[in-house]
């Protein structure tokens, strides 16, 4: 693999519209209750009394998710037909002419970017728009973003840029598949265990 293309995910700027989902849905004319992106809206806090006044303490913030294109992927070492495969660009791809459906890979992502598609028989998921990448276009998430929340690009030019952080609440621990994703953690990232932070569209994502 020549190099390791990733994701930059700007949480604090993203205002939960949703366009990337949307977008991204329209481009792999996913059915109804398939998502290959998602957006989690996370909350927390409540009204607390202090005397005779009432504070305030809640915090809510988005993150758009999609198929991290690990850099040692799970769904890969599981794959018993060789489906799933990392191109040279680091991009995690699925042959559907291959994959037989066992849904192994589906088991094993940490970050539920499995895909089971009930007409095909087959997994998909994201492939980070692959073929507008070899047109030199980006990824549907990423045109379509009115904020400017995400990019792709070299890893390591991301994290260069942006720095390294790759897990906040909601994500697994990132050193299970080493994540190619770079995320700007909104401010209030870090009130989640201390106001009891939780994900406040569970049934969405």
């Amino acid at each position: 693999m020549s190099k390791q293309l990733g994701f930059y995910v700007n949480s604090d700027a993203c205002i939960g519209c949703k366009a990337c989902q949307v977008a991204c849905k329209d481009k792999n004319n996913l059915p109804v209750g398939s998502f290959f992106r998602r957006v989690f809206e996370v909350s927390g806090g409540e009204w607390v009394q202090r005397g005779k006044t009432w504070e305030n303490t809640v915090f809510a913030y988005n993150l758009s998710v999609s198929c991290m294109h690990c850099q040692e992927p799970l769904c890969m070492e599981v794959c018993p037909t060789g489906a799933t495969y990392k191109r040279d660009d680091g991009i995690v791809m699925v042959n559907q002419d291959v994959c037989i459906g066992c849904r192994y890979c589906e088991w094993a992502c940490p970050y539920g970017a499995r895909v089971y598609n009930e007409t095909t028989h087959t997994v998909t998921k994201c492939n980070m728009c692959a073929d507008l990448l070899d047109q030199g276009e980006q990824p549907a998430c990423v045109g379509s973003c009115p904020m400017r929340a995400l990019e792709v690009g070299e890893l390591s030019a991301l994290q260069a840029k942006y720095g390294m952080a790759d897990e906040v609440y909601p994500l697994p621990t990132a050193d299970v598949t080493r994540p190619a994703v770079v995320i700007q953690a909104h401010r209030d990232a870090s009130l989640v265990k201390a106001r009891g932070g939780y994900i406040a569209n569970e049934d969405e994502v």
